[in-house]
């Protein structure tokens, strides 16, 4: 039996390329993806969290205190939103909240957030250079 088809639809053929265009969000966020990936190897980080409004990469050296990282990092970046808005201090780079063994550097970045997870040793502002590139 012999599949009829129609020849007025183009051929795929294997070889054939195709150019996606992404928009400016979206490489932000596959840019701070690869970022990230590379700053997650350096010694005394923990891991990150990196998300926007469709999509998040959560990379953690510890994955039974996901969740707890991942509603930390939200309530931080919440509560610094409203003490900018309070005090008045406009545009901010980085927050950073240092625990007693750990620390979190927090960003925006367009509309991505960032959060990296350090020990509380751990040197940050060589990260925040590197996520800035």
């Amino acid at each position: 039996m012999k599949l009829k088809t129609n020849d007025a639809e183009p051929s795929t053929d294997i070889n054939d390329s195709a150019v996606i265009t992404i928009g400016e969000e979206k490489t932000t966020f596959a840019n701070l993806s690869a970022s990230l990936g590379e700053i997650r190897k350096l010694k005394g980080v923990i891991g990150y969290i990196l998300r926007n409004d469709v999509s998040a990469i959560i990379d953690l050296a510890t994955s039974e205190k996901l969740n707890e990282y991942a509603i930390f990092s939200y309530e931080i970046s919440e509560a610094c939103k409203k003490m900018i808005e309070v005090f008045n201090f406009g545009e901010t780079e980085s927050i950073l909240v240092e625990g007693e063994n750990v620390k979190v550097l927090c960003m925006n970045i367009n509309e991505n957030k960032v959060g990296v997870f350090m020990e509380k040793d751990a040197t940050h502002a060589g990260i925040i250079k590197r996520i800035l590139l």
